[in-house]
């Protein structure tokens, strides 16, 4: 490899390395405060601040696009759902990790392809390969172990963790098609969410949080206050730098090596809480942490290997009937002679990711309309070519 290419990859390293330290941060940081402050919403709302504003100026500086013009009836009927599954998945995580320990927490929410997969089924109809459902299996298996030998288990932690994994397969689902639909930039699609799930549950927080807050002498009157506040300002930061780092490195890699390292930052999260926060676990629950994680692995390259078939099998028709090139890719033959290599390489210029392969012969039509089949196709390849891989 030359030195460019020892560079990138050094780079991925580094990112991972700053996205697992986040995410580790971000967590413990989180069950610490709650341990002596429990009020979950007031963390949230202070996480979905800091990512209305603090990204701001770093998509600036990255030049990402602003957002796109959105109808006001998509707002209601798309994206104000997005920002109330946003703020309620924020919630019920930090209520989680609250209530049980981070470990437990974060093997019950690695649930999240069979919550993904239930629910497309049932909201979109859309099928799976008998691998990935058999993939699921050590999922289910592994999260079973660790329930029942969960020395702190707590019911509620349970609930949270389960609704938080719903909550985030909904997102995953929906997101996907605002961002098909929209062509809005994802990063900007998460900071419109965060503020709109600010805006319309400051006065909830108001209410609830902080009354109980103003209210609580002993809290008022322990002296943490400020240190509360600190926690809690750090705690967001790396927060938003943990989604920062993980869309980052997602456009850096191929979807299959971004879900290794998702499942390797799940590991990385729950052995710093284990040697930090020192919560007490049985080696059966250790066992059943990393069933889990192994069936999350199963089931991305599976998912992975199931988009790869479905791919040939749809360029497959298009390679094989005679296809028609319009006339403005006429400079790619003249003089009524074929391509010696016997392939015409035929570029969409519509969409600048889009190349087909054309291998042509004497029979091949260069004089017919462009066939509509032909851009339909493309369109559902381009439509499927989106990562089924997202971090909670």
């Amino acid at each position: 490899m030359d030195n460019r290419t020892h560079m990138y990859a050094l780079k991925i390293v580094l990112i991972c390395l700053l996205w697992y330290m986040c995410s580790s941060c971000d967590n413990i940081i989180g069950k610490v405060i709650l341990n002596d402050f429990p009020y979950p919403m007031t963390i949230t709302m202070a996480y979905l601040v800091t990512l209305s504003i603090g990204l701001e100026p770093f998509l600036r500086y990255m030049n990402i696009p602003s957002a796109v013009e959105i109808p006001k009836k998509y707002y209601l009927t798309m994206i104000i759902p997005l920002a109330l599954g946003k703020f309620l998945s924020s919630l019920s995580s930090f209520i989680s990790i609250w209530k049980s320990s981070v470990s437990y927490a974060h093997t019950v929410k690695a649930t999240l392809p069979l919550f993904t997969v239930v629910l497309s089924r049932v909201l979109l109809n859309e099928k799976q390969t008998l691998p990935v459902y058999l993939s699921i299996l050590p999922i289910i298996g592994g999260v079973i172990i660790a329930t029942v030998t969960e020395i702190n288990f707590d019911m509620i932690g349970l609930y949270s963790a389960v609704f938080a994994t719903t909550c985030f397969s909904l997102q995953v689902i929906f997101s996907k098609m605002c961002l098909r639909q929209t062509g809005i930039h994802h990063l900007r699609l998460l900071v419109l969410c965060s503020r709109i799930a600010a805006l319309l549950f400051i006065p909830i927080w108001l209410i609830f949080d902080f009354r109980k807050i103003i209210h609580d002498t002993d809290f008022m009157e322990s002296g943490r206050i400020w240190e509360t506040l600190s926690l809690i300002f750090c705690d967001s930061i790396f927060n938003a730098l943990h989604n920062v780092f993980a869309f980052t490195l997602l456009s850096m890699v191929m979807p299959l090596s971004y879900a290794v390292a998702n499942a390797t930052k799940r590991i990385v999260i729950i052995s710093s809480s284990l040697i930090i926060l020192q919560n007490p676990v049985s080696p059966m629950n250790i066992v059943g942490m990393l069933v889990a994680i192994f069936g999350v692995l199963c089931y991305n390259k599976t998912k992975y290997d199931q988009n790869q078939a479905l791919k040939k099998e749809m360029l497959i028709p298009l390679i094989q009937q005679d296809i028609t090139v319009p006339s403005k890719h006429s400079n790619l033959y003249s003089n009524g002679h074929l391509p010696q290599n016997g392939h015409i390489l035929l570029r969409e210029w519509h969409n600048t990711d889009m190349v087909t392969l054309i291998p042509v012969s004497e029979h091949t039509d260069f004089n017919l309309p462009h066939n509509q089949n032909n851009s339909a196709s493309h369109r559902s390849i381009q439509q499927r070519n989106i990562s089924d891989i997202y971090t909670v």
